[in-house]
């Protein structure tokens, strides 16, 4: 049975979840800009809620929306946001992505996501995770297609992807309109090769700044930026 996650201000309980709270969630919901002062955020895929509830510990926000398809993991982002300090800013909707996006008629400042990245055939014998982890429950294309017709003129959409899908995955965003502000890069250790990029985009065109992020120097030695962006939620940072 999958413990529950303690943060410094929330606690994940992911027993029901496909997905457990993972790095790459945690970096995302770190790493997003909140510099644009975001009054109407949106989760997809949120899972047991982590990046909803990081979105709500770091900003404002009066709206904080999230989609989760999953039986099992809605409920329990719907009970992780209750416990939490900010469950009057925060919303799950149980329903598939597409018809969210092609019924909600407002918008949205700031849109995250922690999407299902394994595009080949992997099972591991657990239909949830499997999906969870699957892009065809949420493919790469649906997904920015989504997010053009949700996000505000002056919205942010700020996703994590595997780095060998970076180059398909901007050129398909640029088709649609979306173009990136904020590429980081994300490496295990300096000497393992480019795992995840982090991705800031959205609607005007303009040089985007690019940076790396090392995790670890060697085990469990943490890089000092790795620390300073990860220290308002973890316990031990």
């Amino acid at each position: 049975m999958a413990h529950p996650f303690k943060f410094k201000q929330f606690t994940i309980h992911q027993d029901q979840c496909a997905m457990k709270v993972g790095t790459d969630g945690v970096l995302l919901g770190a790493w997003t800009s909140l510099e644009h002062n975001p009054n109407a955020i949106l989760d997809i895929g949120a899972g047991t809620g982590l990046i909803a509830l990081q979105m709500a510990q770091r900003s404002n926000a009066e709206l904080i929306d999230a989609i989760e398809l999953d039986d099992a993991a809605y409920e329990q982002c719907v009970a992780n946001f209750e416990e939490s300090p900010w469950s009057d800013r925060l919303f799950c909707y149980h329903v598939d992505f597409d018809t969210f996006a092609n019924e909600m008629e407002e918008h949205y400042d700031l849109i995250v996501s922690n999407p299902p990245f394994y595009e080949e055939d992997v099972s591991s014998g657990n239909i949830s995770r499997d999906r969870a982890r699957q892009t065809n429950a949420l493919p790469f294309d649906g997904l920015v297609r989504g997010v053009v017709k949700l996000l505000g003129p002056e919205g942010l959409f700020s996703v994590i992807i595997p780095y060998k899908e970076e180059k398909g995955f901007l050129a398909m965003a640029g088709e649609n309109g979306l173009y990136p502000k904020r590429i980081t890069r994300v490496k295990g250790n300096p000497n393992s090769e480019t795992k995840r990029s982090l991705l800031e985009m959205g609607f005007s065109k303009g040089l985007a700044k690019v940076d790396e992020l090392v995790i670890e120097m060697s085990r469990n030695q943490y890089t000092n930026a790795y620390i300073e962006l990860t220290r308002p939620f973890y316990l031990k940072m």
